[in-house]
């Protein structure tokens, strides 16, 4: 068994609307303080960097304070529509890419496999950008199918409480939910793990549980800003989401 984090939207800027990023600053410094004292086997940062994309101190500040996680601790990123745009060009994912090195990743670890993709250029109408991506996304699930867990990261989630909710803001699209869930099930997918919402919800539709997790920037919610810690056992997964003050 091992355990590792997740942490969603530090959106560095929102509480002040990219006034300055001082109360952002202050629950991040907890957060990666409380991540060096747990030593998780990795962490992974499902997007809303930033609330201003354009805004390089924010960009800096967050990459000053995630350069305090422990280097023996990897850390992972998928981005979210404040770091690359509703409607994502190819050089908007570039630019992302340049600051953080990659929009997507794939790797195992004590014989399970986690992959993190984009899903703004999903939630947006950006068929070239996508197919691209379900490509490698296909390719990736194909090549871990023996892995003892799947477990998946995005910015959105596919829904937020049943599977065949109306869109809105903060999901994706019926018919796009549709195809992405039918391959998840298909590859025996045990987990899709998102943010986004500013607020947690964990639900399950057959045998995937789609788990969203608050913000460790501003909730827009009564959940406190924190983090969501992920066991992964042989059998099973738990997770717990704890408020910064826990």
């Amino acid at each position: 068994p091992f355990f590792f984090v997740q942490i969603a939207d530090p959106q560095f800027g929102f509480f002040d609307l990219n006034k300055s990023f001082t109360k952002e600053t202050e629950l991040y410094e907890r957060a990666v303080k409380a991540i060096n004292k747990l030593a998780p086997d990795f962490v992974v940062i499902t997007g809303d960097l930033v609330h201003d994309r354009k805004d390089q101190s924010q960009i800096k500040e967050f990459k000053r304070i995630t350069g305090e996680i422990n280097s023996k601790i990897p850390v992972y990123y998928t981005p979210g529509n404040h770091d690359i745009g509703n409607t994502p060009t190819q050089s908007d994912i570039d630019e992302f890419v340049s600051e953080y090195g990659s929009d997507k990743f794939s790797f195992t670890h004590k014989k399970s496999a986690f992959i993190g993709f984009n899903s703004c250029i999903i939630k947006a109408n950006t068929p070239e950008l996508e197919q691209k991506q379900l490509d490698w996304l296909k390719k990736e699930l194909e090549k871990n199918k023996k892995a003892k867990h799947i477990i998946l990261f995005c910015h959105h989630p596919f829904f937020v409480k049943t599977f065949d909710e109306e869109e809105f803001y903060f999901n994706i699209p019926f018919e796009k939910r549709n195809k992405y869930i039918s391959l998840f099930l298909e590859n025996k997918v045990d987990a899709v793990i998102a943010g986004h919402l500013h607020n947690n919800a964990t639900t399950k539709y057959k045998n995937l549980e789609v788990i969203t997790t608050s913000a460790v920037g501003k909730p827009l919610a009564e959940v406190p800003s924190g983090i969501r810690v992920i066991k992964v056992y042989p059998d099973r997964i738990e997770t717990n989401y704890y408020s910064l003050d826990e």
